[in-house]
């Protein structure tokens, strides 16, 4: 074992202590979590793991130099004798700083990444084995086993909650389709932490539920569950469908890449208007006089023949030159766009007053044939609903979503605003989903149920992650939609004449 460099006090400690860990027998992981303190990822904490541990600290590397050891035992990102202690606990015992564990209240998913290797890149997927433990939870199957586990691949997803947060989420891509928690068979998910949704994970769940219940053809499903990563128990995660085309996903014929066939290359499309950028992204001048630039990327195909790249440009290029016409009378861009998948779609964004929406994540698609439109959804990333008090410190809903000064640019829905036919279409909608029964009655204990269940799994995230109140963020956030919706009402009600 190497001891040089340490203090001489340091040496003397280490060497009391040795001479107990000689005595005392290694440490076992139980139902698939790793022990703190495990640095050698080998299930046992023993001498091993100080002698590994003593040698990373002498070597001043930074933590994540060591892909296959976990040797940030105190989860500081740092590589220190305090570590060393947290270790030296575990050995001996000592239960003052126990590894954050699962709730067991939820389904749990493991996930072994080969050679325990961190998930460090959203480009690049590893190579994993998983298991799914429904821990009793009624309607939910378990698959697999620590025994038995499946392979994937998993790899990083995300843009801002990738960079700003500790908390990760991925990307996963089963080997064998699978009907993960009732969902529809298939190898696409997603695991989503969410740890920028600090309205008692409400947000993404009420923007799904709206959308569902508005009637979009299609809502991605979602399922809370607890989530074991290399044996370390990283939180409480949504475990949702990824956007994609299939079935009973975004249903459209599917295009394939580099297609050149007239007839096929009308769709289908799968499309997402972007604040970000990819390699394969198409841009346009959305409005002359204030420079503002449209970013649209392909996500099938994603790879386009000149054809297919032609196709789709002239097709937006004839949707955006009809919105910005000065005569707001004009059915134009009816002719390509669906005025009733669209006043949904707007409707949802405008309940949960997302800042961001029709600015990323803006999903659009198109059946194959020279007659069919765009159609808007499915529905995505709600992370800044209800933040303008936060950003700007507003504090009343006393504004449509377009109308907010903010980082984010809202395209083509505000100009599309302006044709009356669009707005009676909104009233339209608007009545007959305030309407509905889950508005004026159910919402709340939607609402209610939902925290109710994921509490548990919460307060164990949080040991985990930070902590909140989260009764406290549910009622503000309940608050937050019901002022919302009384605003939108006074834009969209019936008069009283009427």
């Amino acid at each position: 074992m190497v001891v040089r460099g340490l203090p001489r006090i340091m040496r003397k400690l280490l060497l009391i202590i040795l001479i107990a860990v000689f005595t005392i027998p290694g440490v076992f992981a139980q139902s698939g979590l790793r022990p703190r303190g495990d640095v050698n990822c080998d299930w046992e904490v023993n001498i091993a793991d100080v002698n590994t541990l003593v040698e990373a600290i002498i070597s001043g590397k930074p933590y994540h130099a060591f892909y296959t050891y976990a040797l940030d035992v105190n989860g500081d990102k740092e590589i220190n004798i305090a570590d060393f202690n947290v270790l030296i606990g575990a050995i001996l015992g000592d239960k003052v700083n126990p590894m954050p564990t699962y709730s067991g209240t939820l389904p749990v998913m493991f996930i072994n990444t080969e050679g325990h290797h961190d998930i460090d890149s959203k480009e690049e997927y590893l190579r994993a084995e998983w298991w799914l433990d429904n821990m009793g939870v009624e309607g939910y199957e378990s698959i697999g086993s620590a025994e038995e586990p499946l392979g994937m691949q998993i790899k990083g997803r995300g843009n801002y909650t990738w960079t700003h947060y500790d908390k990760k989420s991925f990307r996963l891509k089963l080997d064998e389709k699978q009907p993960l928690m009732g969902m529809h068979t298939n190898r696409h998910f997603c695991l989503l932490g969410h740890p920028d949704d600090n309205r008692a994970k409400l947000k993404n769940t009420m923007g799904f539920e709206l959308s569902q219940r508005i009637g979009l053809a299609y809502t991605p499903a979602q399922e809370p569950v607890e989530v074991v990563l290399n044996g370390q128990y990283i939180g409480l995660y949504f475990l949702t469908e990824k956007i994609r085309v299939g079935k009973h996903r975004v249903d459209i014929e599917e295009q394939m890449d580099g297609e050149t066939k007239p007839g096929y290359i009308t769709g289908g499309w799968l499309l997402e208007i972007t604040n970000t950028h990819e390699d394969n992204t198409l841009y346009f001048v959305e409005q002359q006089e204030n420079d503002v630039t449209l970013a649209v990327t392909p996500e099938s195909p994603e790879m386009l023949s000149w054809q297919q790249e032609n196709y789709i440009k002239n097709y937006i290029q004839k949707a955006n030159d009809a919105i910005y016409t000065d005569d707001k009378t004009s059915t134009e861009w009816e002719k390509y766009i669906d005025i009733d998948t669209l006043a949904m779609y707007y409707i949802v964004g405008e309940i949960m007053d997302d800042l961001e929406y029709f600015a990323g994540s803006c999903y659009m698609y198109k059946h194959r044939g020279d007659s069919t439109k765009l159609n808007f959804g499915p529905v995505w990333d709600f992370g800044n609903a209800f933040q303008r008090h936060a950003i700007y410190g507003v504090t009343e809903f006393d504004k449509f979503i377009f109308q907010q000064p903010t980082k984010f640019t809202s395209h083509w829905i505000e100009e599309i605003c302006k044709f009356p036919h669009f707005q009676e279409k909104v009233r339209e909608h608007w009545q007959a989903f305030n309407g509905s029964d889950f508005m004026s009655q159910e919402m709340d204990q939607f609402m209610d149920d939902f925290v109710d269940y994921i509490t548990p799994a919460f307060n164990a995230d949080g040991v985990r992650w930070s902590k909140y109140d989260i009764k406290y963020q549910k009622n503000r956030f309940k608050s937050f939609i019901h002022n919302k919706i009384d605003w939108l009402n006074t834009q969209w009600g019936v008069d009283d004449e009427e």
